[in-house]
């Protein structure tokens, strides 16, 4: 494995973190700054709403900037977002601060998976896209118990020193270990923003919104359902949240391989089982050990969905991957907002708390259909993860180049 890959999976686990830290710490917060747990759940969407902008913004306004620079760049902005945050005197600066950290996270995977996809060879370049997201996973089972365990101890505010701390590691990591990109393999803004007028590249991403929510409104009500509905105590949500961060790192690690084999089969198998499970939890979820299992399956069976999407996007934009790659993250944000507004609407209707395991199954089913009309309509061979695209000099006839280049 090249150690760049480390370097990125490393920076994944500090967005990863500070991603989702903040929902075990909105207690802390609200207490602190005087403000009611329901509005500090505001700095959870504050998070979500950089992502949506900053993803196809910086990819944009960055889509001259060779791409080693511009992963320090993302990495720096985030360590700055981050400390602006653990510094914050007021929520409205705190807000801000959550705003600013999340702005870099969807541009950076973006810049990152096509960065990682050409360090190896060419029937590897899934999984090397899955170790970088691998970061990311073992945040979930790692970094976000950890640093809510920190954050309740010793403050809020010292959760995101240590993020910022991470954020600096991964910045070093960056510089010394990711190849150099010459400025002259960048596509340029308008063939990037030409990408994402391709038909298959809008599928792909609307794919992701609604095969991802399907995932989101569950997770979004999981700590609920299993205290309210399973019956376990609320010490016992740290371990259930563990587990399903377990499961997405499963489904990583098994995604890679089999995207690399079957691109499209991987998507629609994955999209398929992520119904069947949701369909099936509104079952298990009465019974602990059956849910505890659940649990770790739908995390890896919804992770899996990520990879095959993240390539089959980069794939299709062809010489401008790079824009598409990072919209396809502000799409999982759309879509762990939309999931979880889905699933809060059938709990507020009456609908019981396992309801969004159904609204997510349906939601499955959405993408499912939205990956076999693309699937159909797409007259190019739908094999592995065969194309990464170059930049604006990528002729066909010269493929895909590996970066020989170590900065």
């Amino acid at each position: 494995m090249p150690l760049a890959l480390l370097a990125l999976a490393v920076s994944a686990f500090g967005i990863g973190t500070t991603e989702f830290v903040m929902m075990g710490l909105l207690p802390n917060v609200a207490n602190d700054l005087d403000t009611s747990v329901p509005t500090a759940g505001y700095l959870v969407s504050a998070y979500a709403i950089g992502v949506v902008v900053g993803a196809p913004l910086l990819t944009a306004l960055g889509s001259r900037i060779p791409r080693k620079r511009m992963l320090v760049l993302l990495m720096a902005l985030f360590t700055v977002g981050n400390l602006a945050s653990a510094f914050a005197p007021s929520f409205g600066l705190l807000i801000a601060g959550r705003v600013l950290a999340g702005l870099p996270h969807g541009a950076f995977f973006g810049v990152g998976a096509v960065v990682a996809a050409r360090l190896v060879s060419e029937d590897r370049r899934a999984r090397a896209v899955a170790t970088m997201f691998l970061g990311l996973t073992i945040a979930n089972i790692v970094g976000v118990p950890v640093a809510t365990l920190l954050g309740q101890n010793l403050g809020w505010r010292a959760t995101f020193l240590v993020v910022s701390a991470i954020g600096v590691v991964a910045m070093a990591a960056l510089a010394r270990l990711v190849p150099r990109v010459s400025l002259e393999q960048h596509g340029g803004l308008r063939q990037e923003l030409g990408a994402l007028r391709d038909r298959q590249v809008l599928l792909g991403l609307l794919t992701a919104v609604f095969g991802f929510a399907g995932v989101f409104a569950v997770y979004s009500y999981l700590a609920s359902m299993m205290t309210e509905v399973t019956g376990f105590g609320e010490s016992t949500v740290t371990l259930v949240l563990a587990l399903f961060g377990i499961g997405m790192t499963l489904g990583a690690l098994v995604a890679g391989p089999l995207t690399d084999r079957a691109l499209r089969p991987t998507l629609y198998g994955s999209l398929a089982a992520l119904a069947v499970v949701l369909v099936l939890f509104d079952f298990t979820v009465h019974v602990k050990w059956a849910a505890l299992v659940s649990v770790v399956v739908l995390g890896a069976v919804g992770f899996m969905t990520t990879t095959p999407l993240q390539m089959l996007v980069m794939n299709k934009a062809q010489h401008a991957p790079t824009l598409a790659s990072a919209s396809n993250h502000s799409a999982f944000n759309l879509a762990n907002a939309g999931g979880a507004w889905l699933g809060g609407a059938a709990i507020a209707a009456g609908w019981g708390w396992t309801s969004p395991t159904l609204v997510g199954a349906v939601l499955a089913v959405i993408g499912l259909a939205i990956a076999l009309i693309a699937g159909v309509s797409d007259r190019a061979p739908v094999g592995g993860s065969r194309v990464v695209a170059s930049g604006a000099s990528g002729a066909s006839g010269e493929g895909v180049r590996r970066l020989s280049e170590v900065g």
